[in-house]
This record gives structure tokens, C-alpha cells and sequence, in this order.
């Protein structure tokens, strides 16, 4: 009697269509937020950006303030936490709770930095004017996929996302306008870190735990107390 021959269980056949379907959509995706890091404008406004920062900073003493509303207000406290940890004080101040008396966190030699994808977004406009009213004159620093709106004309600097279409297949959440932000915040991070000559020490002393705290040490050739 023959033996039974076994095959690998291989997906049936509309199901293997359907992964290749996916597969195809996140190719596309991936791909169009690749060019739309590759079409941000690079202008004069990221050095004005760096400049203004590193002056109420580290000349004045001042932070820097980052806000948005949403999806942008998570990418502008991340942005807030990177420059900390780098060597620029920051912080992120929710534009709801700022009219709850979170606002106080502003002081005169600080900088803030909004971010909003429409530049139309109440709750950012609404601090604008609330930190004008505290400290006349605290430097704007706006990026927004909109050049026309009301945030950006009124901005000491505006950077461009460049606008681009959202991968959401309703165009609607934010995807591909986040990764533009993200992106902008990155350069800065990094144009900052140049300018002030961060070093792994430096990195060391802020990020003490776990494995990047191991590799700036050991990058430093540093020991700190544990």
C-alpha cells in the first residue's frame, strides 16, 4: 500500500491574493511617505527656527514651548522630549489645559513652537493669543501644511510640511502629514544638537537609563554612579 504523500498546507488561493493585495497597499504606503519626507521644503526657516531657539534658550535661559492639538500634539511632545534630551529644555503644554491654568508653565525669554496641520486649529489659535496676553512679543515658531492660514502669517517663523496628501484611504487621518512633522522636528533636533556641540557625555548625564544610557557611557567613556 502506497504511503500517503503530505504537502504543505499552502493558503488558499483568494486568501494568498488578499496578502499580496496588502503587501501592495503597504509598499504604496511606505512609498508615498518616503516622498513626502523627500518634498518638504527645505528653507531658510529651519536655520531661523534653530537660531531663535538656541537665543531664547541657551543665550536667555528661556524653553522651549511645543504645542499641538491631537495627532499634531502628540508629535509636538515628542519633539519637546527629544530636544530635552539633548541638551534644549522643552516642554509640551496641552492647548486645552493651558486655559486651565497650564498656561503659567510660559515665561518671557521662552519659544513656542505649534504645530498644526490645517493652521486653523481653535485650540492653538486661542494660545497664541492667551501667551500674547501674558508676554507680549514670545517668538512663534509654526509648522503647518498651510502657508495661507492665520498661525502661519502670524508666525515669526512658518516651516512648510509641503502639504501632503494623507495616506488614509479616506484622506482624512492624519498619516503622512505626522511623518512630515515628525521628520521637521528631527532637523531641528539635530541642527540644535550641532550648534551646541552636544556630546555622548552630554547625552549620559540626560539619559542615564537603559540601553542608550549603557551606549552614551560607553560612547563618552564614562562611568556615572548608578
Amino acid at each position: 500500500m502506497p504511503k500517503p504523500v503530505w504537502k504543505a498546507q499552502i493558503f488558499p488561493v483568494d486568501l494568498q491574493q488578499k496578502i499580496k493585495h496588502m503587501e501592495e497597499l503597504i509598499r504604496k504606503v511606505i512609498l508615498s511617505e518616503s516622498e513626502a519626507i523627500k518634498n518638504i521644503p527645505v528653507s531658510p526657516a529651519f536655520s531661523d527656527a534653530i537660531e531663535i531657539i538656541f537665543k531664547h534658550v541657551h543665550e536667555k535661559k528661556g524653553k522651549l514651548v511645543a504645542s499641538g492639538m491631537g495627532k499634531a500634539g502628540q508629535i509636538a511632545e515628542n519633539i519637546a522630549t527629544t530636544f530635552s534630551s539633548t541638551g534644549t529644555p522643552a516642554v509640551f503644554l496641552h492647548p486645552s489645559d493651558s486655559q486651565h491654568g497650564d498656561l503659567g508653565v510660559v515665561q518671557e525669554n521662552d519659544v513656542l513652537l505649534l504645530i498644526s496641520n490645517s493652521g486653523k486649529t481653535r485650540e492653538i489659535i486661542e494660545l497664541v493669543s492667551l501667551s500674547g496676553e501674558l508676554y507680549p512679543g514670545l517668538p512663534l515658531i509654526v509648522i503647518s501644511g498651510n502657508p495661507e492660514s492665520e498661525l502661519a502669517k502670524n508666525a515669526d517663523v512658518f516651516i512648510f510640511t509641503g502639504n501632503p496628501a494623507e495616506v488614509c484611504p479616506l484622506g482624512l487621518t492624519p498619516t503622512t502629514s505626522t511623518t512630515a512633522m515628525t521628520v521637521i522636528g528631527d532637523a531641528l533636533v539635530v541642527g540644535m544638537m550641532t550648534k551646541i556641540g552636544f556630546t555622548s557625555r552630554d547625552y549620559a548625564k540626560r539619559h542615564h537609563g537603559g540601553y542608550l544610557g549603557d551606549k552614551s557611557r560607553s560612547q563618552a567613556g564614562t562611568e556615572f554612579s548608578k
